[in-house]
This record gives structure tokens, C-alpha cells and sequence, in this order.
């Protein structure tokens, strides 16, 4: 588990966003939005966002939403908008595995980032 579980979903989810080599957040369509170098969105909170339950969006690999979903229905979900280019959906308001959502979220952003980041991402996960 990762520090901090008393927080608020957003703010452990912020964090884990923020510490990705290029990452900044905005307001996209009235959520917190993560975007790699200002423009390339790879994932997103949402809060009662269509639905009554709070969950982010995420890019991720070819064939991961239909496992994701297929698998654990109760927990991913096909997202609203982003979901026909295989994004996922993951529930907040359940028990959450904070580092299971910081892999999805680090595997998000490998989707969308320049290469330049990801060498520098890689680098920095050499040196650790």
C-alpha cells in the first residue's frame, strides 16, 4: 500500500500523476486532468462524473481494457468519451491497491509520453 491512504482519492491519485517526469494537471470538462507535456492527456478523476461513483481514466495498452473489465467488473469499468480508444475506467469507492493504480497510471502515461520522457523515466527507474 502507498502512504497516505487517509487521504482523499483525488490527492493520493494527484500525487501519483505529479511524480511522472513531464506530468501537470488541469481542469478538463470540470475533473482534475493529467496531461504529459501540457497536451497529451493519460488520465483523469472523476467524481460523480456521468455516474454516482467517484473512479479515474486512464490510456492504457492494446487488449488491457477488455482484460481489466472481462476480469473485474466491480472494480474497471469501459469509461465514457475515451473508452472506444481503450481507456479504463477504475473505481475509487471500492477497496483500492494504491500501487496496483500507480502501475496503471505510470502504464497510462508510457502511452501518451515523448520519447525523450520516457528515456528519462527509464533512467530514473535504472538508477532507484
Amino acid at each position: 500500500m502507498m502512504p497516505g491512504m487517509g487521504r482523499e482519492p483525488v490527492e493520493l491519485l494527484r500525487r501519483i500523476c505529479l511524480a511522472l517526469p513531464g506530468a501537470s494537471e488541469r481542469t478538463s470538462h470540470g475533473e482534475p486532468a493529467w496531461f504529459v507535456g501540457g497536451k497529451r492527456p493519460f488520465a483523469t478523476f472523476a467524481d460523480h462524473h456521468h455516474d454516482e461513483r467517484v473512479a479515474f481514466w486512464c490510456a492504457a495498452p492494446d487488449g488491457a481494457q477488455e482484460i481489466l473489465v472481462g476480469a473485474h467488473p466491480g472494480r474497471y469499468f469501459v469509461p465514457p468519451y475515451v473508452g472506444h480508444r481503450g481507456w479504463i475506467g477504475v473505481y475509487l469507492d471500492v477497496p483500492v491497491d494504491w500501487d496496483q493504480v500507480a502501475e496503471l497510471v505510470a502504464a497510462a502515461w508510457r502511452e501518451v509520453a515523448p520519447k525523450r520522457l520516457l528515456a528519462e523515466l527509464e533512467a530514473r527507474e535504472s538508477a532507484s
